[in-house]
């Protein structure tokens, strides 16, 4: 993609969530608001965010730290599958795991899911036009997070799989002109107190 200005672009997963996913809990909101804080001497241009309500609730919050910055609704920065591999493009190793773990998604979803992931591409990634550098910030879902970082690192499609993001924490990529992708920071929590870190990993990777 091609462009004369770096783009920086901040990838937050939503805080967390209430068990039927319906909204944030009372540490989501605290999340949010903690990053919003942190966020808030970054000249946003603008802050995307998915159409779920525990995306559109962080989105919010963050953006109330942040003043006068648009809020855009997208589905490109929701939650979906956005890769499914076949069995030949995995390790032989993880193979029988990574497939049940994507076993559920419906017919619908492996073909929405890809479709999106590629416009999303299109829309976050990449040099931008202009002489400024371009900041902004999409809250969306870990798989979205995951998939834009396999993405900037040029690992193969199936590589999104394994890539966990806690809520609320942050993940920078710049995007410079006749330069590869940089993935300046990659989860980083160091806003919230230790009482809020690690939620929305899977149990196993807590430390």
């Amino acid at each position: 993609m091609t462009g004369t200005a770096s783009r920086y672009l901040c990838l937050v997963r939503h805080g967390e969530a209430s068990s039927g996913g319906s909204g944030l809990t009372e540490n989501g909101r605290r999340q949010a608001v903690l990053l919003g804080r942190r966020l808030r001497d970054i000249p946003f241009a603008a802050v995307h965010h998915g159409p779920l309500p525990r995306a559109e609730q962080t989105a919010r919050l963050i953006g109330d730290q942040l003043g006068n910055v648009p809020l855009h609704v997208s589905e490109v920065a929701g939650d979906y599958v956005p890769h499914v591999p076949v069995r030949d493009e995995l390790p032989v190793e993880s193979a029988d795991f990574c497939l049940r773990f994507l076993a559920g998604a419906t017919e619908e979803e492996r073909k929405h899911g890809p479709a999106l992931a590629r416009r999303a591409l299109d829309m976050f990634t990449g040099p931008v036009d202009g002489e400024q550098d371009r900041h902004e910030l999409v809250v969306t879902h870990n798989f979205l997070i995951a998939w834009l970082v396999r993405d900037a690192m040029h690992a193969p499609p199936w590589r999104w799989l394994g890539l966990n993001h806690g809520n609320a924490a942050l993940t920078v990529i710049r995007y410079a002109p006749g330069r590869p992708a940089s993935v300046l920071t990659t989860n980083d929590m160091r806003h919230l107190p230790t009482e809020l870190r690690w939620t929305g990993f899977p149990p196993e990777v807590h430390i």
